[in-house]
């Protein structure tokens, strides 16, 4: 090969080998195909952002990610705080030198808390409404900002809050009537006449006991896995092992009808009774610990423990509160919040400023748990606010109402349509869903507009 067709020859090959410029256009559809999330940042830059938020946004990004939880804990940050509560310490709170000597997610967690006190006792209010059922619904469980409803349907619906979507449906299998049920991240356990169910959030069928899983007629239903807990018209509490099917354990607990149950985390079994008064079984020993009685003959309704304060609270037939102290036995106070019934009551998890309780007159009361006083009633006003499409159907928007602190006196003033009657409440971060025999349910959501840092 002569030098004139070598260097023609190398000239072709570059020409092969280097590649030809990119375009404007390539450039773009490469930039759109890697968009820049917020893990990409610098980890200052994340933190100059963070620190124009306030405390209750800060919790919220906490929750996100392990990557962000440890910037909100990051030193940077936490200096930055550190300063601007001590700020505000000269002027609004002269304690809050003290309240930075905390670990910040301590920090977090109060000021969290206390923006939903502020917010559930005295902020304003407004209440969501939807169509959840084709027939009624009586009961609803909130965990992890999802609503599980059931009881008086031939389903189970899971919802976001976010959007009042039903992200997942569950049938009741052969028509038996379901009585009560409670959820976490990986399944739904109810109780369904006589049998216990377990439904598989990962898609797979539900798992049914066998023969040997069959007893009395169950009114209510914890668990604490691997067992739940069934309580029984005969008196008598029955522990189930969900895995092998079998009932381990039968505690004899009172003399008349279970109503209501509650499980603590040292795995003390706390059942109310339509006798009125609330006994503490140890499974371990399957003894009775010991019982708290109340002035009501005729039956708790409904009950719940705070395992942050020790706190047992119970709502009765008669429409009295109580409130017992679990490490001393003794009855801490007692309070007749309505003229009829109490269905249900309830608090935020860790949550030992608010409880909030509802029952037949449609009232929804949040009530100081430490001494039994109504901070607040609540009712649903007529006036609609807007009407908008969610994807389940016709959501509607109404104005909220704090009723003053004779209600108790002029109750029947107030029209039935701002309060039917409460059959179940749960609980979130300054939210409350309740149900009510019917087909909707429905989510007050308040706000705090006082505390701000």
């Amino acid at each position: 090969m002569s030098k004139p067709q070598r260097r023609r020859f190398t000239a072709e090959s570059a020409e092969k080998t280097v590649p030809a410029p990119a375009t404007t256009a390539d450039s773009r559809k490469k930039s759109r195909g890697t968009p820049t999330t917020i893990l990409s940042l610098d980890r200052d830059i994340i933190c100059s952002i963070f620190s124009f938020l306030d405390m209750f946004d800060l919790v919220r990004c906490s929750a996100v990610c392990k990557f962000l939880n440890a910037i909100v804990e990051s030193r940077s940050l936490r200096e930055f705080y550190d300063r601007k509560l001590k700020d505000s310490s000269s002027t609004s709170n002269p304690s809050s030198s003290k309240f930075t000597e905390k670990p910040l997610s301590v920090i977090l967690r109060d000021v969290a808390m206390e923006q939903h006190r502020l917010a559930l006792q005295g902020g304003p209010f407004h209440v969501d409404q939807w169509r959840g059922h084709s027939m009624k619904v009586a009961q609803c469980r909130m965990k992890m900002g999802m609503v599980v409803t059931g009881v008086g349907d031939k389903v189970i619906r899971l919802w976001s809050l976010d959007s009042y979507k039903c992200i997942e449906e569950y049938s009741i299998p052969d028509m038996l009537p379901l009585v009560d049920f409670d959820f976490d991240e990986s399944k739904i356990v109810g109780l369904i006449g006589s049998r216990l169910c377990i439904w598989r959030r990962n898609g797979k069928r539900s798992v049914f006991p066998s023969l040997e899983g069959k007893f009395v007629k169950g009114s209510c239903m914890r668990y604490f896995d691997p067992e739940a807990v069934v309580g029984c018209d005969d008196g008598a509490v029955r522990i189930f092992d969900m895995y092998s099917r079998r009932c381990s354990q039968i505690i004899r607990m009172h003399h008349a009808p279970i109503t209501c149950l509650c499980l603590s985390e040292d795995q003390l079994i706390l059942s109310g009774s339509t006798s009125g008064s609330i006994t503490l079984s140890d499974p371990s020993s399957i003894q009775q610990v010991a019982t708290l009685r109340s002035s009501d003959g005729r039956g708790i309704r409904t009950m719940c423990f705070n395992p942050s304060s020790q706190l047992v609270f119970a709502g009765s037939a008669v429409g009295y509160t109580y409130c017992w102290d679990l490490r001393t036995r003794r009855l801490l106070w007692d309070t007749r919040v309505s003229p009829n019934v109490v269905y249900s009551l309830q608090h935020l998890q860790n949550d030992t400023s608010t409880l909030v309780v509802g029952g037949i007159d449609g009232i929804l009361r949040i009530l100081n748990p430490n001494d039994g006083n109504i901070v607040s009633s609540c009712i649903m006003e007529d006036k609609l606010l807007s009407t908008s499409q969610s994807p389940s159907g016709s959501l509607q928007r109404r104005k909220g109402k704090r009723l003053p602190n004779d209600t108790y006196i002029t109750i029947d003033s107030i029209p039935m349509t701002a309060r039917p009657s409460i059959s179940c409440l749960a609980v979130g971060m300054k939210k409350i869903v309740t149900t009510h025999n019917t087909k909707d349910i429905r989510l007050w959501k308040f706000k705090d507009n006082t505390f701000m840092l």
